[in-house]
């Protein structure tokens, strides 16, 4: 949520102050960021929900199906700090819940960013990690760094600056939107689940009453 925040630049996303995840339910926000209108899209973290597995996939899914035909970008959001195997668990879910293709649409984000040694990048920090190489090759280098609490104010042309790293990751994922020709994620469900939403907005349409676009959707 923080990250979500910085972003989008304001604070539209409840954060949490327990350890407990502030973050139950997916939830959109759309603001202008970098000149253009973005919908982010905050999901539960993979891991400190409390709920079910099956819950969980069920509500992302049930998330994606509201901005169908899918999302352009996936943002994987880790803090600066040793890539153990439970962040790697996190991966093999987003290989289980949304399969292997996902990852030609996403992009690596680190918090925490004042936790690297001055001068270093996150790619550095990284270098000879052998799970996050496998994870940067997965998703085609693509990779940032943000720190919430303490890069918020910094020159924007500065590589410890939101504002700067902020509109490298716009970039970033223009260039991957580009490099996938426009196309949004989207796996079996999400096109079986779009195919009836089309139909039941047909059926809508012709339906007696005038209902306007956003009515129907």
């Amino acid at each position: 949520s923080s990250v979500a925040n910085t972003i989008l630049g304001e604070n539209v996303f409840q954060i949490g102050d327990t350890a407990n995840s502030a973050t139950s339910e997916c939830r959109s926000e759309t603001r202008c960021v970098d000149g253009r209108d973005v919908t982010l899209i905050n999901t539960p973290g993979l891991f400190d929900t409390g709920r079910p597995e099956e819950e969980l996939k069920a509500e992302i899914v049930k998330c994606f199906t509201e901005f169908s035909p899918g999302p352009h970008a996936f943002i994987i959001v880790f803090k600066v700090d040793r890539f153990t195997d439970q962040e790697q668990e996190v991966i093999n879910k987003i290989n289980q819940f949304f399969s292997e293709e996902a990852f030609k649409y996403a992009t690596v984000l680190f918090t925490h960013g004042d936790d690297l040694r001055e001068g270093q990048t996150i790619e550095e920090y990284f270098h000879n990690n052998h799970l996050m190489s496998d994870l940067m090759e997965k998703c085609g280098g693509r990779c940032h760094v943000i720190d919430n609490k303490y890069w918020k104010n910094n020159q924007p042309d500065d590589y410890r600056s939101n504002q700067f790293q902020v509109k490298q990751l716009m970039k970033t994922i223009d260039h991957m939107i580009e490099a996938n020709k426009g196309s949004c994620y989207t796996n079996e469900v999400l096109q079986a689940v779009e195919k009836l939403r089309q139909a039941e907005e047909e059926k809508i349409r012709q339906s007696p009453g005038n209902k306007t676009d956003k009515e129907i959707r």
